[in-house]
């Protein structure tokens, strides 16, 4: 039986700004295309993408420039003009990396070497976290809701002070998550009373329902469900919905994917897994009792796994993904007449990217539609074997081994065949290297570009170029 579509609330999509952030008149353009596919509302996590000021401002991005306090306002009246609210996502225990690495900082570590997670314990700490909300507060007038973070929260009651406090009898790693962010969620109310705060749900999954009431967060906070995976539990988070409902929370999110749930190293998404993750949803949504009462769904789009990791798929290569997701929660399912919005609304052929077709001036095209071409030609070549694993190859194995490299002896003739296919190889890659960061770097900024570019396509130039400076050598020293 089809599922029903997605039944109330606001459908969010994540922007995750800790990397690859847009450019501002890109991110104009996403923002409206995110409206056409049928979004109405955006989870903003800013990251060291915002423009901080005062002692925080060295959490400012580096890499490039931050948004400023004008652009920011100019991406909310802009939402806002389609009809989309705007929730900002600040972390205030756990993913703090772009925060706690800062050797100034280092000291409100719960670990020395987990720069992730904030120790509680410090009062520094609390007065961190609602300087850092005190700012993205302020600029952002008209505030209804903010997300607080709060997941994975790694290593917690491993410091000196957290196992001091838990050598008390009856003190827990669960009391200690829920009084911090308690201590954080009251500060809240208390500076802005009428805000909403969603935090994530995952550090709470395993505790009781009286734990839970009696945290003093029933009221306070909305927890915000996730799971990414095409095979969701569809049993199991029903249960943990009820549980929160039973426990005082009845005004619950749930959270998807469109894109960066994978794995860290996914370059183009696959439609139909983030469809199938969309689709266990829907009936998990189906199947709550009637006192719940979802207030939406954030379709996250990672771009980070954390703020140290590498770049996850670039949102242009995941738009048919994330216009697929959309048209899946607004049908139902994704029925023909589903999947013929996204070919419509996109101007592609198909839902999944790697077969959406060449562009036409006939039919609309979507914003960054030359970038995501120019991906996954590139990503087509460097998935080939013969240039991935040329060194593998026989003709190298066999006639430029590290024997023959180390003492210089090498046939000529065998030397010459291969450099010519190794710089063949390589010629094409630099040419369709050069094609995607011009086009990169219209949307995003050259850093963005230059990461890309070393994470993807290096590892696979770099043995070619050794081998053509090898075989230079040892043809030179058997010649000469």
């Amino acid at each position: 039986m089809d599922s029903l579509p997605w039944p109330q609330g606001k459908k969010l999509v994540h922007l995750d700004l800790k990397g690859a952030p847009p450019r501002v008149e890109y991110l104009h353009q996403l923002i409206e295309c995110f409206s056409i596919l049928g979004a109405d509302g955006l989870l903003v996590e800013y990251e060291d993408m915002f423009p901080y000021e005062g002692d925080l401002k060295l959490l400012q991005a580096s890499a490039q420039p931050v948004y400023s306090p004008g652009e920011v306002l100019s991406l909310q009246r802009f939402a806002a003009a389609k009809g989309m609210e705007v929730i900002p996502l600040v972390q205030t225990f756990g993913h703090m990396e772009f925060v706690l690495k800062h050797k100034s900082l280092a000291e409100l570590r719960e670990m020395p070497h987990c720069v992730g997670t904030l120790n509680p314990h410090k009062e520094e700490s609390l007065r961190l976290v609602m300087e850092m909300l005190r700012q993205v507060v302020a600029l952002h007038p008209g505030l209804n809701t903010l997300h607080i973070g709060a997941d994975e929260v790694y290593m917690l009651g491993e410091g000196e002070t957290s196992k001091q406090w838990l050598a008390s009898q009856g003190h827990t790693v669960e009391q200690l998550f829920l009084s911090h962010v308690t201590k954080v969620a009251k500060a809240i109310k208390e500076a802005w009373p009428h805000l909403n705060i969603v935090m994530w749900d995952d550090m709470m999954r395993e505790m009781s329902q009286e734990m839970l009431t009696a945290s003093g967060l029933v009221g306070l906070v909305q927890p915000m469900l996730w799971d990414y995976t095409p095979n969701l539990d569809v049993e199991k988070t029903v249960s943990l919905l009820e549980k929160y409902h039973t426990a005082g929370m009845s005004e619950l999110w749930a959270a998807s994917s469109f894109k960066g749930s994978t794995s860290v190293v996914t370059n183009v998404p696959r439609t139909q897994r983030h469809v199938e993750n969309h689709l266990q949803w829907l009936k998990v949504a189906a199947s709550i009792s009637s006192g719940i009462k979802l207030k939406g769904i954030a379709i996250t789009g990672w771009q980070r796994y954390d703020h140290l990791s590498v770049l996850c798929e670039l949102i242009p290569v995941a738009l048919p993904s994330l216009a697929a997701c959309l048209q899946t929660l607004i049908h139902g399912q994704l029925s023909t007449e589903a999947e013929g919005q996204v070919t419509k609304l996109l101007g592609v052929s198909s839902v999944e990217a790697e077969a959406m077709g060449s562009v036409s001036s006939a039919v609309p095209s979507f914003p960054g539609r030359k970038l995501a071409e120019s991906v996954l030609e590139l990503n087509i070549l460097l998935d080939t074997e013969d240039i991935r694993f040329f060194e593998n190859s026989m003709f190298v194995r066999g006639w430029l081994s590290h024997h023959h490299r180390e003492k210089k002896t090498v046939n000529p003739l065998m030397g010459v065949q291969i450099h010519n296919q190794a710089s063949m190889y390589l010629t094409t890659l630099q040419e369709k290297a050069e094609a995607v960061r011009e086009e990169m770097v219209l949307l995003y900024p050259e850093a963005t570009a230059q990461e890309w570019l070393e994470e993807h396509v290096q590892p696979v130039m770099a043995p070619l170029k050794r081998i053509l400076d090898d075989v230079a050598v040892c043809v030179k020293d058997m010649v000469s």
